[in-house]
């Protein structure tokens, strides 16, 4: 049996475009999410879809992405899949795990984003040390400047670090954060 599940993430998307697509590649059983978000692997519809399927049963999707966003979740789903002798179909990426040239295309593409995942991460970290050695400050605005940091290590030694915390108009934890921050900054200086 060939079973279909389909997607959209939002409300005011329509369904049907990917339900004649399965209809026509043979689904005989349909499942569906509607304005679901791909970035999560537990929807009312595939959790359906899933416990639908059988030994011999084929999962049908109009494109890779309608299953889910995550490409490492991807493989391990259909590997799962696979495990459970169910194969997989996707229409639009011509993947189809009931020959062997499917299952290759299939890795071949999840190794592919996997490496430019990669690429992508090398690049950012790249980016952000050359920043860094620019002098550029990273992440958000400290609530307290330094001045506040030396005034609050003066404070804390006749206070709580709560009353300290409430002078300075921050919660507890932004107080110790800010004061370590502060103190990693004198050490780098110094070190």
């Amino acid at each position: 049996m060939r079973v279909g599940y389909a997607r959209v993430s939002t409300e005011d998307q329509n369904l049907d475009l990917q339900i004649m697509a399965l209809e026509k590649a043979g689904c005989t059983r349909l499942f569906s999410d509607h304005g679901v978000s791909g970035g999560r692997f537990s929807r009312p519809g595939l959790d359906s879809a899933l416990q639908a399927i059988t030994p011999g049963d084929t999962l049908v999707v109009w494109r890779l992405d309608r299953l889910g966003r995550s490409l490492r979740k991807l493989v391990e789903l259909v590997d799962e899949l696979g495990g459970k002798g169910v194969e997989f179909v996707s229409l639009n990426e011509s993947i189809d795990t009931t020959s062997s040239g499917g299952v290759l295309m299939f890795h071949m593409m999840a190794a592919l984003a996997q490496f430019e995942r990669s690429l992508i991460s090398e690049r950012t970290r790249a980016g952000l040390a050359a920043a860094r050695k620019r002098g550029k400050t990273l992440g958000r605005r400290r609530l307290l400047s330094p001045q506040q940091c030396d005034e609050a290590r003066h404070l804390l030694e006749m206070e709580g670090a709560d009353a300290v915390a409430a002078r300075l108009n921050v919660h507890p934890s932004t107080l110790r954060r800010s004061l370590l921050l502060a103190q990693a900054d004198a050490d780098e200086i110094c070190g």
